[in-house]
């Protein structure tokens, strides 16, 4: 498989994994501060287990891309996660998506398809 679909579907799995772990964040309605309780929410709750099988499946794929390109090659196009998280949390939790943060995002697009391009 080519390396720049591994690292597309590295980022697509990554930008899924943390929609979902703020999915189940957002779902809690514990206030409880002691961290142990925490952590037996979290690992309880399914968005979040998802998430993080998504995360630790996108690192995978993140190593195998990772064996055929060079770091300073790869490593920039991860920023498009945060287009897509962005994208994603405007579609899935109706966060405002401004003028100034659009902008922001189409740098970052603009500047890995830069990148792509060396």
């Amino acid at each position: 498989m080519p390396s720049i679909v591994l690292i597309i579907i590295s980022v697509i799995l990554s930008a899924c994994g943390q929609v979902a772990m703020k999915m189940g964040a957002s779902s809690l309605t514990s206030n409880n501060d002691m961290l142990l309780l925490k952590f037996l929410h979290y690992f309880t709750n399914l968005p979040i287990m998802v998430g993080l099988a998504l995360y630790g499946l996108s690192a995978f794929i993140w190593i195998a891309a990772l064996e055929k390109v060079q770091l300073s090659y790869a490593y920039p196009m991860a920023a498009l996660g945060y287009v897509l998280v962005a994208v994603l949390s405007f579609l899935v939790f109706n966060e405002p998506l401004s003028l100034t943060r659009i902008v922001g995002l189409a740098i970052i697009v603009v500047g890995v398809v830069v990148i792509s391009q060396s």
